[in-house]
């Protein structure tokens, strides 16, 4: 298993190809496959092709590779990755599966297709070979009946949800003969390279999320009838008010498909004959109906939501049941969400929503009460532990806490009130515990229903989980919005926890006390913490006040402090590992350049982003990258101006990583630095850094000998500018702008080779800086972002 390398899909639908795509981004050499066309098309008969040309036989798998290639959101974390895949077709290249490792069905969800292509693979397998289905809630009992013994040992559901390379959750579901440890050590590499939170369920009917989260849908639109509420107010109120995603339920209903749904509603309806809940799932008849007038969601552009570009740009509709007809979208705004939107704790939003009155306070309770009553009731049926229960619908349809630990968060005395007060009989495993989850000597225990018994809950050895190590002891120092955690083996955790992790002022100072004490007390430091994103950067609420009130030594003071936090990090006497993943942006991407190593989730999307406000990179970002620029062409021997123009570009276009990978090519990560494909290891990963960098870590010496570029560089750079003013691409603040950053990256207005120190740099960024900070263009950038969270092209 450790060894293994080569995978295939059979079916290159938009699921096969991005699981294709998704094992390549894995670095695995994939086959994808489908069936060989039976007709020409027009254009392969002009061109002399017949049905036995190997491109027109491979049609199907080059078609779903290229959509895996054009897809958005993509599919791919680098073009490259493409090139990692090899098509083919069913008729001729069943062969080929002999060389793979590991073999994934992935073909149109019905029974007898799917037994009819498992039949046809077996003799073209090796004797280790792996096979598996992505089924979504079909019977892996059933499809193994007719596969031969040895083969049921190692065949097994490995269902990923769509997209899969965003989806954290994978489910894998053995048939009764599977072998158990074959289980586990698919589990572990599935985990590891794809980086998967991976869930074992039980075989029944749509195993646990689809289960869960088809029926929350299903609720949730027989509540808004009964109610009287629109698609958009339940949306308001289903979202991240409710600790649930921001696609809510309707627009969650248009990614999946209208007519997924009522397929899945059906096919759910039928397989659950003894289900209490069964009608839930019977589809609606607007949604039904809806489906029947082409109305699809996404696939088709129209269906619960519609938008629609107009000359002042796109606008957003939504389906008026009553009208039949799409409506503009009124962004309707419940005093029970009032509170909640500047809450940053997904349980207190929860807490504040449900104590509210109004329409969209009852429909949430109902909702979720409803929901949580099912996951009860299904739970001994569908998985064998609440925490897998919670996982799924965390990992698979993004609920920032599960139904489970939504009970917690609401209080389980107070819940089964509101069921008394509502006329509903308490279940009887909600009468035997006060809540589903605690803390024990520093061991997390989940509460099991079915023995009345806590359990300890399983964790991967290498999850370090910090909220377990705060509530154990092991926060050393904390501020309104940082603090410091023992990790153990002598290293310390700088955590940021402010609103989107914004850098405030005490986390700057916190920063140098957590570097002190790891030079005096452990062996190195990360910068890192398990929030929603990394960190989205300086906290620009108080520089607006700033510039408000012309307070032109505030901002000196804040540039000063936040470059000696970077030099800090940069040349402590311990390594520094910064640990980005989701948003790292403008000064959280500083901090992580001027740590000794990066050790980046395979989704971090970071950049120097400062000009979308006006303003620069000033906490060393500039200064970083003119002294990456200068080292690389020092050792490749060539011109600085092809790196110190991607540099250039970079800042100037507030370009933003997609992916981790694109990190390298952007020049934020270096060799020596890495990406960890799976965030519930990323800390762990990166302590496995410091303590390797720890056994032979000396500190960088300040740069003093830093050849310019030089004025000449910089001239061609403004005069790229000049040029895309006058083509219309960029405003004349944006020249100012891109003018200045210009200037510094080129080391101020000196000839090429002059010799300039890092502490120079930092005087030209700070200078720059509040030069533009200045400048009433900016502070219309800077309120207009505050305003809209949109960049103003003034």
């Amino acid at each position: 298993m450790k060894n293994m390398q080569r995978a295939a899909v059979l079916g290159a639908g938009v699921m096969g190809a991005a699981i294709a795509a998704h094992l390549a981004n894995s670095g695995l050499d994939v086959l994808l496959l489908d069936l060989p066309p039976k007709e020409l098309t027009e254009d392969e008969a002009h061109r002399g092709l017949t049905l036995d040309s190997p491109e027109v036989r491979n049609r199907t798998a080059a078609a779903g590779l290229q959509s895996a290639v054009k897809a958005r959101p993509a599919a791919f974390t680098s073009s490259r990755n493409a090139q990692r895949i090899t098509i083919g077709n069913f008729a001729d290249d069943l062969p080929r599966l002999a060389d793979c490792d590991w073999i994934i069905e992935a073909v149109i969800e019905h029974p007898g297709i799917k037994a009819k292509l498992l039949q046809s693979v077996i003799p073209h397998l090796n004797d280790n070979a792996i096979l598996s289905s992505n089924t979504s809630g079909l019977s892996i009992n059933a499809l193994a009946e007719g596969l031969p013994a040895d083969l049921q040992r190692r065949f097994l559901v490995t269902h990923f949800f769509n997209p899969p390379r965003y989806m954290h959750l994978l489910e894998i579901v053995p048939c009764r003969a599977c072998d158990p440890q074959l289980v586990a050590d698919l589990a572990e590499f599935i985990s590891r390279r794809l980086g998967k939170g991976v869930v074992q369920c039980k075989d029944t009917p749509n195993f646990i999320g689809n289960r869960i989260g088809a029926y929350s849908l299903f609720n949730a639109m027989r509540h808004m009838v009964d109610l009287g509420l629109t698609p958009e107010e339940v949306d308001a109120v289903s979202g991240p008010a409710t600790a649930r995603p921001k696609s809510a339920v309707f627009r969650t209903a248009d990614l999946v498909g209208l007519d997924t749904l009522v397929h899945v509603g059906r096919n759910t309806w039928q397989l659950l004959p003894d289900d209490p809940q069964r009608d839930v799932f019977q589809p609606a008849d607007f949604l039904v109906g809806m489906v029947e007038s082409g109305l699809l969601g996404d696939k088709s552009k129209r269906g619960f939501y519609r938008k629609e570009k107009g000359k002042d740009g796109s606008q957003l509709f939504y389906f008026d049941l009553a009208t039949r007809d799409y409506k503009p979208v009124a962004k309707p705004k419940f005093a029970c969400t009032k509170e909640a939107r500047n809450l940053d704790d997904p349980a207190a939003r929860l807490r504040s929503v449900l104590s509210g009155d109004d329409l969209g306070a009852q429909f949430a309770w109902r909702n979720l009460r409803d929901t949580l009553l099912y996951a009860v009731q299904c739970l001994p049926e569908i998985a064998e532990r609440i925490e897998d229960v919670d996982n799924a619908m965390k990992w698979g349809f993004s609920w920032e806490i599960g139904p489970f630990a939504m009970f917690d968060a609401i209080g389980l005395d107070a819940f089964k009130k509101r069921l008394t007060d509502d006329g509903i009989i308490v279940p009887a495993a909600l009468g035997k515990v006060s809540s589903f989850y605690r803390l024990e000597a520093g061991q997390e225990q989940s509460f099991d229903p079915a023995s009345s018994s806590w359990r300890p809950i399983q964790r991967h050895p290498t999850e370090i989980r910090l909220d377990i190590l705060k509530r154990s002891g092991g926060e050393i120092v904390k501020t309104d919005n940082a603090s410091l955690v023992d990790l153990g083996d002598g290293v310390f955790c700088l955590e940021f926890h402010s609103k989107m992790n914004s850098i405030s002022p005490d986390m700057l100072t916190l920063l140098h006390k957590a570097v002190q004490r790891s030079e005096t007390e452990g062996i190195g430091l990360i910068l890192g913490n398990q929030g929603g994103i990394f960190s989205a950067g300086a906290n620009l609420a108080v520089l607006g006040m700033a510039l408000a009130t012309r307070n032109v030594e505030a901002v000196r003071a804040a540039v000063r402090g936040f470059q000696q936090a970077s030099m800090t990090l940069k040349y402590a006497r311990v390594p520094v590992v910064a640990a980005p993943f989701n948003i790292c942006l403008g000064g959280a991407c500083e901090l992580s350049l001027h740590a000794t190593a990066i050790n980046a989730h395979a989704e971090t999307y970071m950049g120097l982003v400062e000009v979308g406000v006006g303003l620069l990179p000033a906490g060393g970002g500039c200064k970083e990258m003119t002294l990456r620029a200068v080292e690389q062409a020092q050792l490749y021997q060539t011109d600085i101006s092809p790196f110190l123009f991607k540099s250039f570009e970079n800042i100037g276009m507030a370009k933003v990583s997609t992916s981790g990978a694109e990190l390298f090519d952007l020049g934020y990560l270096r060799r020596g630095d890495s990406i960890s494909p799976n965030r519930d290891r990323l800390l762990d990963d990166a302590k496995q850094k410091v303590l390797a960098l720890a056994r032979s870590h000396q500190s960088p010496q300040p740069a003093r000998s830093v050849p310019a570029p030089g004025r000449d560089v910089a001239a061609s750079m403004k005069t790229r500018l000049w040029n895309l003013q006058q083509g219309g691409f960029i405003s004349a603040y944006d020249a100012v702008i891109g003018g200045t950053i210009a200037d510094i990256l080129c080391g101020g207005d000196v000839p090429a080779g002059t010799l300039i120190s890092e502490d120079y740099l930092l005087e030209l960024e700070q200078e720059g800086f509040l030069s533009l900070c200045g400048n009433p263009q900016t502070a219309q950038r800077i309120e207009h972002m505050l305003k809209t969270g949109k960049p103003l092209r003034n």
